[in-house]
């Protein structure tokens, strides 16, 4: 008996830093959102290549 209860014992402590870890990455990604909410980067434009010139003789 005394094995089966060793199986069943929860680290606190691992799952209280699990727990903070999740609810700060919440917090991040809301500050995140609102900020490309608040200002929104541009989009990046496709630049068209130019012909190259022809070199003078």
């Amino acid at each position: 008996m005394g094995h089966e209860l060793e199986n069943n014992v929860i680290d606190l402590s691992g799952e209280r830093v699990r727990r903070v870890h999740d609810l700060n990455e919440k917090r991040l990604q809301d500050v995140r959102a609102a900020f490309v909410k608040a200002l929104p980067l541009p989009t990046a434009k496709v630049k068209t290549k130019k012909k190259a010139k022809k070199k003078r003789q």
